[in-house]
């Protein structure tokens, strides 16, 4: 493994689901999402595998960090623990972090680039992102995308590299 990444939609105070679901949907982030990701492996939650609508994720190596040992998903492959989900993807070029809360916490300080979708909007939340240390990371691509009839909101499509220090 070449390169680890996260990727992530927020609200304006960090929020990133409610109920185990996203907080909206916006056509150009799940767009924006399968073109950064498409043909690499992402790494999700169990509770995120058991939310998405379509299973697995196609043309992507679908992996699931979940505590039962004993879970089993159709289409992806199951680690119980970190270690065990390292050593069966350190030949894989890209992968992506994907969610949810748990994941992107136990994950955050050893990605080196963060993707970040900026809704810019204050959604009600039971999960959410930790704020961005911008003396660990630097602001390197920052794309405004206006509300349209089909994304009710605007959002800025974000990346990150890790600061050097």
């Amino acid at each position: 493994m070449k390169n680890l990444n996260l990727i992530v939609a927020v609200g304006n105070n960090g929020e990133i689901g409610f109920q185990n679901q996203l907080l909206c949907h916006l056509p150009n982030d799940l767009k924006h999402f399968k073109e950064i990701t498409t043909g690499h492996t992402i790494v999700m939650g169990r509770k995120t595998w058991e939310s998405l609508k379509v299973k697995p994720l196609p043309n992507r190596r679908n992996i699931i960090l979940s505590q039962n040992p004993d879970f089993k998903a159709d289409g992806a492959e199951v680690f119980s623990s970190p270690a065990a989900m390292y050593q069966a993807i350190s030949r894989d070029e890209t992968v992506f972090i994907i969610g949810g809360q748990t994941i992107y916490q136990l994950f955050l300080h050893q990605v080196e680039t963060l993707y970040i979708t900026r809704i810019l909007a204050d959604f009600q939340a039971d999960a959410f992102f930790p704020p961005v240390n911008p003396e660990r990371w630097t602001l390197i691509e920052d794309v405004f995308v206006p509300k349209d009839e089909k994304n009710l909101y605007d959002m800025r499509f974000q990346k990150y590299c890790q600061s050097v220090l």
